[in-house]
């Protein structure tokens, strides 16, 4: 029986290293992607200034997420204007809080026919690199 107390003593010892190693391995795995993302990211985002191209690849992705997610006014975060885009987000969630309510549909639209009109005009600022494309 001690024997056998053993061998179950050693093979738990065993798994537990594989189970630190892999641990280990998985651990350096997820700070690489974590890095190249973050890297990534910086690439994506920097250049904001206006002449630059990052500002205008910006600025046309800001242009398709207020058409797209307007009312949450993730466009108005995306272009650094942070107290424009908390009253967005803060009309939609009230909008979301008073659903039952009548008044709760005009906290619904409101805030997404803001955000379709700022894609929009966003849109045309850029009618070099437009998403709609124009007939003329």
């Amino acid at each position: 029986a001690e024997d056998a107390f053993d061998k179950a003593k050693e093979s738990a010892k065993d798994f537990s290293e594989d189970a630190k190693k892999s641990a280990n391995e998985f651990s350096e795995g997820a700070k690489k992607t974590a890095d190249e993302f973050t890297a990534g990211a910086r690439e994506a985002f920097s250049g904001a200034g206006a002449g630059s191209a990052g500002g205008e690849n910006k600025k046309i992705l800001a242009g398709i997420l207020a058409i797209i997610l307007g009312s949450l006014g993730v466009h108005k975060f995306i272009l650094g204007y942070q107290k424009e885009g908390f009253i967005l987000l803060g009309i939609t969630i009230l909008g979301y809080a008073t659903t039952c309510l009548v008044i709760g549909a005009f906290f619904f639209w409101i805030p997404g026919l803001i955000g379709l009109i700022e894609g929009t005009q966003q849109n045309n600022k850029h009618k070099e690199k437009r998403l709609i494309p124009n007939k003329s």
